[in-house]
Order: C-alpha cells, then sequence, then structure tokens
C-alpha cells in the first residue's frame, strides 16, 4: 500500500504562485515515477509534471513548462510542484500519484488539492 497526501492548493490571482507538496508513505520504490495530474471541471485530467525518485529526471507539459517545476525531496519521501505566473487556465484539482517502473499506469493516486486562479 502506498499513501498520498497532497497539501498546499488555494485560492490565487492570476500571476501568482502555489507550492503543491504531496508526501508519499508506504511501500514505495527509489525507481518509482512520481505525476502530478490536473482535472479541470468537465475536463479528462491530464499530466502536468513528472519526476523519478532515484535520478530526478523530470518531464513537464508544454503548457506548464517555464512556470512549473516538479521537485522532489527523498528524505522527506515528498514531491513538489512550485507553479509561478499562475493563470486562469490552470484552475482545477491537482492530484499526485505512483506509477512502478516499467507500469504503463499509475496505480496509487492521492486525494487531490484545489487550485482556483482568479483572472
Amino acid at each position: 500500500q502506498v499513501q498520498l497526501v497532497e497539501s498546499g492548493g488555494g485560492l490565487v490571482q492570476a500571476g501568482g504562485s502555489l507550492r503543491l507538496s504531496c508526501a508519499a508513505s508506504g511501500r514505495t520504490f527509489s525507481t518509482d515515477t512520481m505525476g502530478w495530474f490536473r482535472q479541470a471541471p468537465g475536463k479528462e485530467s491530464d499530466v502536468v509534471a513528472t519526476i523519478t525518485w532515484s535520478t530526478g529526471t523530470t518531464y513537464s507539459a508544454d503548457s506548464v513548462k517555464g512556470r512549473f517545476t516538479i521537485s522532489r525531496d527523498n528524505a522527506k519521501n515528498t514531491v513538489y510542484l512550485q507553479m509561478n505566473n499562475l493563470k486562469p487556465e490552470d484552475t482545477a484539482v491537482y492530484y499526485c500519484a505512483r506509477r512502478r517502473f516499467g507500469a504503463k499506469e499509475y496505480d496509487y493516486w492521492g486525494q487531490g488539492t484545489q487550485v482556483t486562479v482568479s483572472s
């Protein structure tokens, strides 16, 4: 079992910043990939950014490149998503998730945290 707990969401004006945290516990592995996803009302969930615990290799969606940064603190088993220059279109519920090495799907998800960006 893996537990993922997100925090850090909230209401912010356009151009502002937020930092999301995802604390992982339970049966995690250094080769796991952690991902941040978001789902806006009426839309499908999209991947925002991913990072691997062991190597720190990252991926960011084009829509957030240059504005969002994913990072991790291995000692704290925590993944972060620093979001700068937020736009109203970034409004969504943000989820973190875990994917085992070699797996195609993410198998554990957090409960989500709401991010609302006002114009």
